[in-house]
């Protein structure tokens, strides 16, 4: 069977991840109890653990994309193909959802240890491997 996904059918789902993560986070965000509160810089805390995460799945992506774009512009005999390039389309996406997540859900700015700084390198990175991923679908949809 295979899997036919335009540029504007990812674009969509990734809107519809971004704006789903954003609307699960308003609410605590909203609250004006919460205080930010500065972090140890050693400590590594939930907001550090989920940006880290979010930017390794997004390099992952990025790199994954990258290769299959290069495997379809014949610089390389072999790479990982059309299967690597939803997988690194799946992660890049991933990775740009969790960190919105943690940007939106972020108390505090930059250098408060809550994660912010990691989580908006981890989209921009997440976006950049989803074109990637994207344009090496579109290139390899006529080889297969």
């Amino acid at each position: 069977m295979s899997v036919r996904l335009s540029v504007r059918r990812t674009a969509a789902v990734a809107a519809a991840v971004l704006a789903a993560a954003v609307a699960s986070a308003a609410p605590a965000a909203a609250d004006a109890r919460l205080r930010p509160v500065a972090v140890a810089a050693t400590a590594l805390s939930a907001g550090r653990l989920g940006a880290v995460a979010a930017a390794l799945l997004a390099l992952a992506g990025a790199v994954t994309g990258g290769l299959a774009l290069a495997r379809c512009a014949g610089r390389v005999s072999s790479g990982p193909g059309r299967r690597g390039a939803v997988l690194a389309l799946g992660a890049a996406l991933t990775g740009t959802a969790l960190g919105a997540l943690v940007t939106t859900t972020a108390s505090g700015g930059l250098g408060t240890g809550n994660g912010l700084g990691g989580a908006v390198v981890a989209v921009l990175v997440g976006l950049a491997g989803a074109a990637l991923s994207a344009l090496a679908l579109t290139r390899l949809r006529g080889t297969g």
